[in-house]
């Protein structure tokens, strides 16, 4: 299981290195907003000050075998960039949006 700030930051991760590996290209995509499904569990600690946690459960994993429920979970993500959109390709050309 990962934690789902570890998931999160690997796909700003990845969606960073699909900006940078594009420098130069000409063909631009711009980036809307990203959903992104995910099968989760929920752990509450026990202690004085106890923390929930959310999990993202692998696919195929079983986490009923150690008594936890899952929960299937939508996200919708809108990324910026300096304050806008960003663009997944080549740099922008005068006048583009």
């Amino acid at each position: 299981m990962l934690e789902l700030s570890t998931v999160i930051k690997e796909l700003r991760n990845e969606l960073t290195k699909s900006m940078e590996s594009a420098a130069g290209e000409q063909l631009r995509f711009g980036l809307g907003p990203i959903e992104l499904e995910v099968t989760m569990v929920v752990t509450h600690e026990a202690a004085l000050n106890g923390k929930v946690k959310f999990w993202v459960v692998e696919t195929g994993a079983d986490a009923k075998a150690s008594g936890a429920q899952t929960h299937r979970v939508k996200l919708v993500l809108n990324p910026e960039v300096n304050g806008g959109s960003p663009y997944i390709g080549g740099r922008g050309r005068k006048g583009e949006d």
